[in-house]
């Protein structure tokens, strides 16, 4: 037990480190070929906070851990919209960006609600898998061209990077991240057993606060620093990435059969989504009563699985 603890802990560290490594490397070839900054950002940066998530995902539903899988993703988009956003609203009150009103967020519900259908009738199948990634192709397209559609250039690149550096990143950042889920997926299905608690459980609870730790470190930061619209932004995103393409591949990759019990997950998960969307257009603004609603939601969600474990 003692072992596998270590083991989990080590995997986090993998995979943290991992993706870290893989941004840094892929934004640094990015820039070398004069690709806008605003592009990395909307692209490399949001997949790569997700990497931890898409590892311990995509893996466990391989290898048959189905509940681990969607257990990882539902969780994580909890924590990411009840307690990142939130606790960066606590934080400092901010505005919210028309874009992310119009666009951003209403396709996180979206999103939301579609796993909700395809989780109707007890599986993610293969095309369902497809279709999920279609949404997030289509989405990145959108995203992409509408903010170089609204930008007068592109910054020249004035720093002096080394390809070879980059390159070496990618691939220990790659490699850190597959080893990494590999540690989690088997530590965590193992201390699910020892402790008699199902994977879905554990991937509610453990994997998916620890596979949010990037979003959490970036969302608080941002927040500090007065970057209001990263904060809530960051959370959104990676949300949405984590439905349309962690989801997405792995039931593309292997068909996912939903364990009993993770539709009334997703219900609530798309019930506080579409909560917080309708708040912050009816405010503008995410404000510190907001990020106290959003924590007691999911302290109050906490209790919910402790209790039905």
């Amino acid at each position: 037990m003692i072992w596998n603890c270590v083991v989990l802990l080590f995997g986090f560290a993998l995979l943290l480190k991992g993706a870290d490594a893989f941004v840094d490397g892929s934004s640094g070839i990015a820039r070398l070929l004069r690709v806008p900054g605003v592009v990395i950002g909307l692209t490399i940066v949001a997949i790569g906070t997700s990497l931890p998530e898409a590892s311990v995902s995509i893996t466990a539903g391989l290898v048959g851990a189905n509940g681990l899988s969607l257990g990882n993703v539902i969780g994580s988009n909890i924590f990411n919209l009840m307690v990142v956003a939130c606790l960066c609203a606590l934080i400092m009150t901010f505005s919210l960006e028309k874009q992310l009103l119009t666009r951003d967020f209403p396709v996180c519900v979206g999103a939301s609600a579609l796993l909700v259908v395809f989780l109707l009738d007890g599986v993610l199948a293969r095309w369902e898998g497809f279709v999920l990634m279609a949404g997030i192709i289509a989405y990145i397209a959108w995203t992409v061209a509408a903010t170089l559609k609204n930008r007068a250039g592109t910054e020249p690149c004035t720093e002096t990077i080394s390809p070879v550096r980059c390159v070496v990143f990618i691939v220990l950042g790659a490699a850190a991240i597959i080893w990494g889920g590999d540690l989690v997926v088997e530590s965590a299905s193992a201390i699910a057993r020892t402790l008699g608690l199902t994977e879905t459980l554990i991937g509610l609870t453990i994997v998916a606060v620890g596979t949010s730790l990037p979003e959490l470190a970036t969302s608080i930061v941002a927040a500090k620093k007065g970057e209001s619209g990263l904060a809530l932004g960051n959370a959104i995103g990676s949300s949405t990435f984590n439905i349309l393409f962690i989801l997405g591949a792995s039931s593309a990759l292997n068909p996912i059969e939903a364990p009993a019990g993770i539709l009334v997950d997703a219900l609530i998960l798309l019930a506080l989504t579409g909560a917080l969307f309708v708040w912050c257009r009816i405010k503008g603004r995410m404000t510190k009563p907001m990020g106290a609603a959003g924590l007691t939601a999911y302290l109050a969600y906490m209790v919910y699985l402790i209790v039905n474990a």
